[in-house]
């Protein structure tokens, strides 16, 4: 009999919103469930009667009525799977609206560190104020239901303002962070044709200015759609130097306005646009639904996170991950955001615990690999130990998502953190901007697993013959719509992208990448991606990024990335080279490689190491093959990986075979 690391108190259980819920659904619908399981199974059956009970339970504001709660085509071109589903009919919302239900005295609304910087609040009527002067900016600049407004700011509060502004005249919000290359946020940006740009002077790291007024410069060059700027000089940059044309931003909050005003939006109209990695080309641009992510926000974040009205809610992201949206959303249950801007680690790893006893945070969340680095990072070599050097009374749960935690990292927060904190696995993504699976206040917790299947989530493990089954590894599908599924991807024609993203595997079942095991506890394990997308620290990163930058560089001439999970939580990502003349690679060039990288996109796209080889496998038909190479380097027999037969150069492989095989090799990996 294993023991479960964590079981729920009977006062959270019965104070728990998914209790009141279950309640709420007996008192006003005469459904009774004996567990959560069987209220699960429920919603994943009659997918309408949860999801308008939802909809009825969090008292979404319409201006108009809804005429059905789901319209479903017939699956088969254009609409495979479940695209082209829309949700309640007729309704129209704003989520912003709905943020500002929640606006009180006696709570902050926003609480804001930056990295080396005192903690500052911003009150609800400050909050309030700001978004009403730059919603009426906006409008002055043309902007209504449908424009686009593009971001590349730092985790600042400005973006949190810039974003309600935009949701409460109907514009749809995009956001990259500062640390993506120009390049990257080109390819993102330019898809979508942005009618406002918002752009920073700078931002801090480590302890270190990065100045990126010349990046603002190329990028509103670049951006030929963008017809106002505002300029955030949060690096104090001398404004002199801002560039040309645009608006301060302290000018912006002074717009004259009558007030906050909320346009209502048909349910099914978008809200954001989100991107996927660039695996393939250029990302996509994910386009999801304002009353979609508002249902899915309310349930998620309500019923299986448990956020109440004054909580304090916290997760360390950028704004370029689909967690910083995520975590606005918290706001939708009356709770005060907390935002960090910097290095979780600087000038130590005790940063971001600072900040949860200062702020005294109840919901303190972060990427899996943030944790694991504190399980490592302690001052003595050992782990962090938040539990002895820190009061942390209000904290009462704690999130990990954005890859696997492993099982050290599960003990590791009971042992060092807290006792009875509640830790909350969440695993989803870009692709509904919410979770699949995630904690529940109703059930234990057990090491190594994510507590639960979400409501109204028809997850199952599929195996090859396209079968559900339990206690064996199995690719991650969705086999029901759900509102926070994309509405489509930007100017994707028949929506043929969006058809094979998801709807190739398994006829009209979305498949996720994911390889997972539904356990005995009914709880969930997930074993990594299942595809060649690399997936570092919680950020899902394009091969074909990598490979456009080290394009650039004439003395390589081809290259091939993959990520390995390792043992402990690790993650190793090579990136194999071939040279111009089969030249030796030196340090030198190795540095160019890595800074060309860094430059050009991010420093999560730099490898952990650069390794020569003769050649590149590929297919026939011309495409790297990334999967084979990373389960040879993982361990499996050369020989079942890839059929030699269908290869334009099978003896390519025979290269990987011996550096999997090769003791150094072995010591790094």
């Amino acid at each position: 009999m294993i023991t479960p690391l964590w079981k729920p108190s009977r006062y959270l259980t019965e104070q728990s919103l998914l209790k009141k819920y279950t309640e709420w659904l007996f008192v006003k619908k005469g459904l009774y469930f004996r567990d959560y399981d069987d209220l699960w199974d429920w919603s994943v059956t009659d997918i309408e009667d949860f999801w308008e009970s939802i909809y009825q339970f969090f008292d979404v504001q319409s201006h108009t009525l809804y005429r059905e709660v789901l319209d479903r085509p017939q699956p088969g071109p254009p609409n495979w799977g479940m695209i082209g589903t829309r949700w309640f009919v007729g309704a129209t919302v704003n989520y912003a609206e709905h943020v500002f239900r929640h606006k009180n005295g006696s709570c902050p609304a926003l609480i804001f560190q930056a990295e080396g910087r005192e903690p500052l609040q911003m009150s609800w009527a400050v909050l309030e104020s700001q978004v009403a002067a730059v919603a009426a900016y906006l409008r002055e600049s043309g902007v209504g239901p449908g424009d686009r407004v593009a971001s590349m700011l730092p985790n600042i509060p400005e973006a949190v303002v810039a974003f309600l502004a935009t949701a409460s005249v109907g514009g749809v919000w995009s956001s990259c962070s500062p640390d993506f290359g120009t390049a990257s946020v080109v390819d993102r940006f330019q898809q979508i044709e942005p009618k406002v740009l918002l752009a920073v002077d700078g931002y801090f790291y480590n302890g270190k200015l990065i100045n990126k007024q010349t990046d603002m410069r190329e990028l509103r060059q670049r951006l030929s759609s963008v017809e106002r700027v505002i300029w955030i000089p949060f690096a104090d940059l001398p404004t002199s130097d801002r560039l040309e044309g645009s608006d301060l931003w302290a000018e912006v909050v002074q717009t004259p306005n009558m007030g906050l005003e909320f346009v209502p939006i048909p349910f099914n109209d978008p809200i954001w646009i989100l991107y996927s990695s660039g695996t393939t080309g250029k990302p996509k641009a994910i386009t999801h639904s304002v009353g979609g992510c508002l249902l899915e926000h309310l349930k998620s974040l309500g019923l299986h996170h448990d956020v109440r009205a004054g909580e304090r809610f916290f997760w360390y992201s950028t704004t370029g991950w689909m967690m910083w949206n995520y975590s606005v959303a918290s706001m939708l249950l009356g709770a005060t955001l907390v935002l960090y801007e910097g290095s979780p680690a600087y000038p130590n790893l005790n940063a971001l615990w600072d900040l949860a006893e200062r702020a005294q945070i109840q919901h303190f969340g972060g990427g899996a690999a943030y944790f694991i680095s504190c399980m490592r990072g302690g001052p003595d070599g050992g782990p962090l130990q938040p539990m002895k050097t820190h009061t942390l009374p209000a904290l009462r749960t704690i999130g990990s998502t954005g890859s696997p935690l492993p099982n050290e990292g599960f003990r590791w927060v009971y042992a060092s953190v807290k006792k009875d904190v509640w830790l909350i696995s969440l695993s989803g993504g870009t692709d509904i901007c919410s979770g699949f699976v995630g904690g529940c206040p109703l059930v234990p917790l057990y090491e190594g697993e994510i507590q639960r299947r979400l409501l109204g989530c028809k997850l199952d493990a599929f195996d090859e013959d396209g079968q559900p089954v339990q206690g064996q590894l199995g690719e991650m599908v969705i086999r029901e719509p759900m509102p926070s599924m994309p509405v489509y991807f930007w100017n994707d024609q028949d929506n043929e992208r969006y058809r094979r993203s998801y709807f190739e595997s398994f006829p009209n079942v979305w498949r996720h990448g994911d390889f997972i095991q539904i356990t005995e506890h009914k709880g969930v394990v997930i074993y990594g991606r299942s595809d060649a997308t690399l997936n570092r620290d919680g950020v899902r990163i394009g091969t074909a990024e990598i490979y456009s930058a080290v394009g650039t560089l004439p003395d390589v001439t081809d290259s091939l990335v993959i990520g390995l999970e390792r043992p402990g939580g690790r993650y190793y990502m090579p990136l194999f080279v071939t040279l111009r003349d089969n030249k030796p690679l030196t340090d030198e060039l190795v540095k160019r490689i890595r800074q060309t990288i860094r430059t050009i996109y991010s420093p999560r796209h730099v490898p952990d190491a650069v390794i020569q080889v003769a050649e590149i496998p590929y297919t026939i038909s011309g495409k790297k093959m990334e999967m084979p190479v990373k389960k040879i380097l993982a361990g499996s027999d050369p020989a079942t990986v890839a059929s030699r037969d269908t290869m334009r150069n099978p003896q390519a492989l025979d290269g990987f075979v011996v550096i999997a095989q090769s003791e150094e090799f072995a010591g790094v990996a």
